[in-house]
């Protein structure tokens, strides 16, 4: 299996809501993507000067499924929120 983690870092100004309907997007992920086995997200609770805003993480039968997420009709059309409202992203998939 396979863990996907993905950390945002969102720009000030990103609209409220264009958050709650890419949240709602990340909803209607799981379950619905083949080989996308569980799907949690999250914003930060913390919020420390080292923290970023949100999380997701994906699990994964294997490498190859993750493919089919990042290019699935339900996953791509979240990429218009979270591309040009955040700071940054930063991602890490490793073995479980």
């Amino acid at each position: 299996m396979i863990r996907h983690a993905v950390l945002f870092k969102f720009k000030a100004d990103f609209p409220p809501e264009d958050k709650a309907a890419w949240i709602k997007g990340l909803d209607r992920m799981d379950g619905n993507i083949p080989g996308l086995l569980k799907l949690t997200h999250g914003p930060d609770v913390l919020q420390h000067e080292r923290s970023f805003d949100y999380a997701i993480v994906a699990d994964f039968n294997a490498v190859e499924d993750i493919e089919v997420y990042n290019t699935h009709p339900l996953h791509e059309p979240l990429k218009k929120y979270s591309f040009p409202n955040s700071e940054q992203i930063i991602a890490v998939d490793f073995p479980i």
